[in-house]
Formats: structure tokens, C-alpha cells, sequence
């Protein structure tokens, strides 16, 4: 693997939005990294709204503005009452609706009801225009089981060309075997209408006893999920137990693997399974053992850093990096180590409207980042 070095130290400011520029040299494109909020308490997910703030989930439950000057103080109220931050659950990923200056939706997937029967949920609320509060909230999609425990919940929200929204999914954490079972929701992708209704081509829509929302199946706990801005190819990695973290390319209908084939083992040292690879199964297009524990994904498309137009951004959590991957027809062809003397795990990386790349790193009190290019 091939590292960026930081060549500077940091520069502190006295502006919120520029806190510290630290100059990082990349195999392809020189950055700095830019601090545009701190104060931040495990942030998850993020938005970018038309009007230049920045929609921030925190995973305890609440949803944050940041603007120019930095993070708002008071946060969005109108969250849903059944929101219930347990373990890894909580307020999660983010998306606006592709009409959003008509409409003023958001979209978001939570941790839904107690710390001892918990699930993921989907829902939608207009966010006024002072950005103060979610109103007429409704919740469009529940997983169809209740786990005891708050552990891998997906959450990820992302809309496709077509105008159907996606949610990813996990196992819940002691439900592995769920992820091979079509008749709840459990480590799967589904698919839905921006209303929450079934979309009628959906794979297993006239499949006897399977779930209709389901999209693809196989999962532990989806966590990154981007389109390919060309191809409109659907985009995702998970985290794998102990080693076996994945990057797939999903298909409607297919069946991923999980438990029944894995590159991983269990915490404990024991094995998952015998199998890497079986038929029915697909293969990941790229997995990491050790693992990284992967979180965010984007697919670059921006003018800012024209030398990476196509590449994908994955953020690690373990690993405490950014990972930048060049790809040539579907098919990875480098590996770049970003960041590591960042010190900070990556929980969302995301392209922003105005090309740069957004970074949230994960702690109880941190921040939200971009790496801004070097003229040269």
C-alpha cells in the first residue's frame, strides 16, 4: 500500500470554519485538510443543503446545522419519538430527496425502539426554512424484527437515478443466519418508492413468503453505499467479524454471502465458515483481512480533483484512514493510504457540491473536514 505523508504541522486559526490546514501529499493531487466545524458528538451521516449548510446526524439522537461560521448550537427539533440510542443504533444516515428545493424532505434511518427490542427504521420530514425543526415526520419503512441487542443496524440512505430510495441493512449482530432467510429484513438492502412503497420491479416482489422491499441479501452491516456517477452502478462495502470487511457491487437479487461465506472469523478466533466462495454467492470485488472497519463511501465526482474523477473514497474506523481506490471498469487497480497521521477514526466521507471531499471523523467530541486542493 502506498501512504500520504503530512509534510506540515498544523496551523491553528481563530475561525471556527478554518480551525487547522495541515498540507498532505497524495500520489495524485496535493490537499489540505480544512476543519469547518467542531463540537461534534459521534457524528454519523451528513447532507448538503441547497443554501450552503450542512445536515449532520450525531448517533446519540440529534440532527445538527452546520453553516459557515460552524456547528449551530441548538439542534433540529421533531425526531421521532421511538428514536433509541443503544450501542451502535441510533440517528443515522442522511439523504435529501432528489426534489428537495420543492419539497424540503429529508430522509433518515434510525434505531427504533428500546434498548432490549430494537430495529432500523426510515423516515422523512420537511425541515422548515430556518432550519430549526422537522415537521410532518412519518415513518415509511420498519425492519420486520426486533433484536435485544444494538448492534449492526446499516443505515445507510442513498436515491437512485430512478427516483426509488435505498436503505442498508445488518444482521443485528446475534441474528447472522437471518441474512439467509428472505422472509424478514435482516442483513439485506432494500428498496423502496420515496413514499415507502414497494416499487414493482422489485426482485423478490412475487416471491412467496420473502420480504418485497428486499433488494439484495446476504449482508453483515452495509455501511457504505455510493452510485457510480457514470455507470449508475450501486456501490457498497460492510464490515466483515474479525477480518472479511467487503466492497460489492449490487444487483437486484443476489445473495452475498453472509454467514455462509466469508474471508473473516469470529471474534474469538473460531472460524464463521470453511468457505470463502460457493455457488449462489457472489464474490466481493475487493475485501480486507485484517479488517479496517469500513464507514462512508464515495465515488469522486467533482472538478476540484480531476485526477480523481472515478475514484472511490472509503473511510475506516479501525484502520483510523482514508482509503482512495482507482478503478478501471469495475475493476480496482491501486490502493492509496490517506490520512493515517490524522489519528482519528473516519466515519463518513462524502463528494460536496462544491467538488471537495467532506470527511466526519467519530468521537465524542470532533469535526467535520475537507480536503481542499493545492494550486500549484
Amino acid at each position: 500500500m502506498r501512504t500520504g505523508l503530512a509534510l506540515a504541522a498544523i496551523l491553528m486559526s481563530s475561525t471556527a470554519a478554518l480551525a487547522q490546514d495541515v498540507l498532505v501529499e497524495s500520489e495524485q493531487a496535493d490537499f489540505t485538510i480544512e476543519t469547518v466545524a467542531t463540537g461534534l458528538e459521534f457524528p454519523w451521516s451528513m447532507a448538503f443543503l441547497p443554501s450552503g449548510e450542512v445536515l449532520v446526524s450525531e448517533r446519540d439522537g440529534r440532527l445538527r446545522v452546520v453553516t459557515e461560521a460552524g456547528l449551530r448550537e441548538a439542534e433540529v427539533t421533531g425526531l421521532p419519538d421511538d428514536l433509541v440510542s443503544v450501542r451502535q443504533g441510533g440517528l443515522l444516515g442522511l439523504e435529501l430527496h432528489p426534489q428537495f428545493e420543492s419539497n424540503r424532505l429529508v430522509y433518515f434511518a434510525y434505531a427504533a425502539g428500546t434498548e432490549s427490542a430494537n430495529h432500523t427504521a426510515l423516515a422523512r420530514g420537511r425541515i422548515n426554512e430556518d432550519l430549526t425543526a422537522l415537521e410532518n415526520v412519518e415513518t415509511i419503512f420498519r425492519v420486520n424484527f426486533d433484536k435485544e441487542r444494538g448492534f449492526h443496524f446499516g443505515g445507510r440512505v442513498h436515491f437512485l437515478g430512478d427516483g426509488t430510495v435505498l436503505l442498508s441493512l445488518g444482521d443485528g449482530g446475534m441474528h447472522r443466519n437471518e441474512s439467509q432467510n428472505l422472509d424478514n429484513h435482516i442483513g439485506t438492502m432494500v428498496r423502496l418508492n420515496d413514499d415507502g412503497s414497494v416499487p414493482f420491479d422489485n426482485p423478490f416482489v412475487s416471491t412467496r413468503g420473502a420480504q418485497p422491499e428486499i433488494y439484495s441479501y446476504g449482508h453483515r452491516n452495509v455501511q457504505g453505499l455510493d452510485i457510480h456517477p457514470e455507470t449508475g452502478e450501486i456501490w457498497t462495502h460492510e464490515h466483515g467479524a474479525r477480518g472479511g470487511d467487503e466492497i460489492n457491487r449490487i444487483e437486484p437479487g443476489l445473495n452475498y454471502g453472509w454467514p455462509q461465506v466469508t474471508y473473516g472469523i469470529n471474534y474469538d478466533g473460531t472460524p464463521v465458515t470453511d468457505a470463502t466462495e460457493g455457488e449462489g454467492y457472489e464474490e466481493p470485488n475487493w475485501y480486507w483481512t485484517p479488517s479496517i472497519a469500513p464507514s462512508g463511501l464515495t465515488i469522486y465526482e467533482g472538478d476540484a480533483f480531476p485526477q480523481w474523477q472515478g475514484d472511490m473514497f472509503v473511510g475506516a474506523l479501525a484502520g483510523a484512514m482514508l482509503l482512495r481506490y482507482e478503478m478501471h471498469n469495475g475493476a480496482f487497480i491501486s490502493e492509496e493510504e490517506l490520512l493515517t497521521d490524522l489519528g482519528h477514526r473516519i466515519r463518513d466521507v462524502q463528494t460536496g457540491p462544491d467538488g471537495l471531499i467532506y470527511i466526519l471523523t467519530d468521537d465524542a467530541e470532533d469535526r467535520l473536514l475537507r480536503l481542499t486542493p493545492v494550486i500549484n
